[in-house]
């Protein structure tokens, strides 16, 4: 940053990430200061909130050392920007967009602003064609499409960690347009630990050479998560729409972010909503997801794949509640199938692609795709069914056919939901149908004739 006006300004408070100044200068909202203590380290911040007679300015990083006397403000004429350049790839980069690789600064073709700009509606175009994570459960059932979002909702100890990272290494386009394909990864307030696994998974993969990583640490400053996801999804938007690229980007943990969220207005001193996180947390959030998607006459798509954690499990809380108003779907992680050993623990009945029949069938992935993800659905959820049935009533009280119901639960949970390698589309169908033999074809009614008859002609009990 260049700051271009100079003001020692007035501390009146320091409360938190947040400075408490008089108003002496003429500042705009989200212009980008430099804060420097008595020990004359510099911190960056930008302006929070505008009032009459006073300034709010939210310290990016840690406010210790800093005191009322001695604390300088150096104001910008311009908000927070991230230097974005074809050099990008490849490259690890801190929650603020600096470097922690041990190279050199991103030769910059230009500075963006990391709030975007605002999406005309108008100049969308509906979401097409299908991305491939190597997730059966996704793949399959619940296809990511190119300028989607989709988050993933997981519960506090469950692996989504590992299912984040691992569908940044396997994503990939299935039209042959690898060279345009692209992954920004961030990491939002993760331990030291996740923050390290993320970045040795990457660099051991070779994966590194299409993805763009910022890695924001759970002892950074929590004003710095809030922007984290704002670098991220700069950096996505320079790839897509000007350089031409298919970004996918991995955004874990929202939750973190909202926690953030929370700390700093209650620092503001804004009445609280619900479980005291702010009454804007939908319109913020909503910030974010929004700024995926596909727009008319540009080749490059945004397509967002949000991680985040729910409290106490809860899919009701507001971050997983206000998340799906705004999204296209969900794919939820479930704590049962995890005690069971089955990875990734995807339950797929509550899980949904609201977008996916735009991007599957013939043309963009196999004309039989949309059957038969239906038809394992159908027969899974009456298999559930039957198993709570069964629960009460006992197994022998079961017909033969519900019997073989409970069998197929089985071993779609354990041959489809689980898995402990990437899958391509064509295995991940050619294991649905393995699985759907153990049905009669009487019970598969979501197929067509030619579709029995293709896949279950040898089976002997038609």
């Amino acid at each position: 940053m260049r700051p271009d006006i100079s003001a020692s300004g007035v501390v009146t408070r320091i409360d938190g990430p947040l400075l408490f100044l008089q108003r002496t200068v003429n500042v705009g909202l989200n212009t980008a200061v430099e804060v420097e203590g008595p020990d004359g380290a510099i911190r960056l911040g930008r302006i929070a909130a505008v009032e009459t007679d006073r300034l709010i300015v939210e310290v990016l990083q840690s406010t210790t050392g800093l005191s009322l006397s001695g604390t300088r403000v150096r104001f910008s004429a311009e908000p927070l920007t991230l230097a974005v350049g074809p050099g990008l790839l490849g490259r690890i980069f801190d929650g603020l967009g600096r470097p922690i690789d041990g190279g050199p600064p991103v030769p910059a073709v230009q500075r963006l602003p990391i709030d975007g700009a605002a999406i005309n509606p108008a100049h969308r175009e509906l979401p097409r064609d299908f991305i491939e994570t190597g997730v059966t459960t996704i793949d399959l059932m619940n296809s990511l499409v190119r300028g989607q979002k989709l988050p993933i909702f997981s519960g506090g100890g469950l692996p989504h960690d590992r299912l984040a990272a691992e569908i940044a290494l396997r994503a990939r386009l299935r039209t042959g347009m690898a060279g345009k394909f692209s992954v920004v990864f961030a990491g939002i307030g993760v331990s030291a630990d996740s923050a390290e696994y993320f970045r040795s998974t990457m660099e051991s993969s070779g994966a590194l050479g299409h993805t763009v990583m910022f890695l924001n640490r759970a002892n950074d400053a929590s004003a710095e998560r809030l922007l984290t996801p704002r670098y991220a999804l700069t950096a996505a938007e320079y790839l897509a729409f000007q350089e031409g690229h298919h970004v996918l980007v991995v955004l874990t943990d929202l939750t973190n972010y909202c926690e953030a969220l929370r700390e700093v207005s209650a620092s503001h001193g804004e009445v609280p909503s619900r479980k005291g996180y702010p009454g804007y947390m939908y319109s913020d959030l909503a910030s974010l997801y929004e700024r995926a998607g596909c727009l008319r006459g540009i080749e490059g798509t945004v397509t967002q794949l949000p991680v985040l954690t729910m409290p106490a499990d809860d899919i009701g809380h507001p971050i997983p509640d206000l998340t799906g108003y705004i999204t296209e779907g969900q794919i939820v992680l479930d704590r049962e199938l995890d005690r069971q050993g089955i990875y990734p623990p995807v339950r797929v009945l509550p899980s949904l692609s609201r977008l996916m029949s735009a991007g599957i069938g013939k043309g963009y992935t196999h004309p039989d795709h949309p059957a038969l993800a239906n038809q394992l659905f159908a027969s899974y959820a009456r298999a559930v069914h039957i198993r709570v049935l069964a629960s009460v009533m006992g197994a022998e009280a079961l017909t033969d056919v519900d019997r073989r119901h409970l069998d197929f639960a089985s071993a779609f949970e354990q041959n489809i939901v689980a898995q402990s390698h990437g899958r391509t589309l064509e295995q991940s169908m050619e294991i649905g149908w393995q699985v759907l033999q153990r049905l009669p074809p009487a019970e598969l009614t979501r197929l067509s004739r030619a579709q029995l008859a293709a896949h279950f002609a040898d089976d002997g009990r038609a």
